[in-house]
């Protein structure tokens, strides 16, 4: 089974797939009514669901006042429920850690802080994966695992929201997926002004990234309550 779709360009300009097309329409109605029939056809071929647990990991505990000053501080709680909920729905779990080898910081394996964050438990029969792109496909084999297991939805959180989060997320949808963003489970931290750039906040960001999947057409933005069923 195949869910990869293309943009192939020729003579500088592109022929969109219909999910393309759909996500380029100026009109919203048209552009939902196209989505939906992509995400049918997809569901009725893959109805499993895969929840991508992004980047949860130690290495950025290990910067403490970026850690202390994080934009939403029930992420990892909210994670956690979600896991949980994976679990006792039949769905699957994927775990996934960001490495820069030879970079001599928290990201670099020598350190030991690519792991995932003590407060959660992956289990050994889970999918595990680790990358060392920004988007969670291009430097692993995550795709082939999902289409072997017949996943046609993800569901996307984990750190950073805008940075590996979002980036996997417009990933999946390229590739086919439909895509479930939980914007409360995931957090960031703030761009501080420099001489080139303003300054935004991690709340700013979070909520931009956001309207821009949802509006753009590359996800459906939820929260964790819309998961599991329960107030958050």
């Amino acid at each position: 089974m195949r869910i990869r779709h293309k943009l192939v360009a020729e003579n500088q300009t592109s022929r969109m797939t219909s999910a393309g097309i759909a996500r380029s329409l100026a009109a919203p109605g048209l552009a939902d009514a196209a989505l939906g029939r992509e995400d049918d056809r997809m569901n009725r071929d893959s109805p499993a669901t895969a929840l991508l647990v992004i980047d949860a990991q130690e290495s950025f505990r290990q910067r403490p006042d970026e850690w202390a000053s994080t934009a939403n501080p029930d992420a990892v709680g909210n994670i956690s429920r979600l896991v949980d909920h994976s679990r006792e729905v039949g769905d699957h779990v994927v775990w996934v850690t960001h490495s820069e080898p030879g970079s001599g910081g928290v990201f670099d394996p020598v350190n030991g802080f690519v792991r995932v964050i003590s407060d959660l438990d992956p289990r050994g029969d889970e999918i595990a994966v680790t990358k060392t792109t920004v988007n969670a496909f291009t430097s692993t084999d995550l795709e082939e695992q999902l289409q072997r297991l017949g996943v046609g939805r993800v569901i996307v959180c984990g750190i950073r929201t805008e940075q590996c989060c979002e980036t996997t997320a417009r990933m999946a949808s390229d590739l086919g997926f439909a895509v479930e963003f939980v914007t409360d489970a995931t957090t960031t931290s703030a761009i501080e002004a420099n001489d080139r750039l303003a300054a935004v906040s991690g709340d700013e960001i979070m909520r931009r990234t956001e309207s821009i999947l949802a509006a753009r057409g590359f996800a459906t933005v939820i929260r964790t309550a819309d998961r599991v069923g329960i107030s958050a």
